[in-house]
């Protein structure tokens, strides 16, 4: 079983910047991927970045030259820069990994955080 923690939300005006920040722990065999979600208000939760092991990295659209999505596999945790934030920014992130948990066992799940809100002031 795998937890993820976020943390980093909070209140900011327009053009500040956040670091969200993501620790997996438990038992772990390998992380995959991680990734971040967010989801608004009345709106239903869109894939934001995701990292592989290999730093493969991929964006929304919207958040492309503002967001960069980065993982220390030393600790296990993946990170999210925001800068140049906008008001459309508002939501709540939550972090997501696939995992392995058994050495033995190739099989890969998907593991949510209990969500971090952002919410950016105009």
């Amino acid at each position: 079983q795998v937890q993820l923690v976020e943390s980093g939300g909070g209140l900011v005006q327009a053009g500040g910047s956040l670091r969200l920040s993501c620790a997996a722990s438990g038992t772990i065999f390998s992380i995959n991927a991680m990734g971040w979600y967010r989801q608004a208000p009345g709106k239903q939760r869109e894939l934001v970045a995701t990292i592989t092991s290999g730093d493969s990295t991929n964006y929304l659209d919207s958040v492309k030259g503002r967001f960069t999505i980065s993982r220390d596999n030393a600790k296990n945790t993946a990170y999210l820069q925001m800068n140049s934030l906008k008001p459309e920014d508002t939501a709540s992130y939550y972090c997501n990994a696939r995992a392995r948990t058994k050495p033995w066992d190739s099989a890969e799940f998907s593991y949510w955080g209990q969500g971090t809100q952002v919410t950016v002031s105009s």
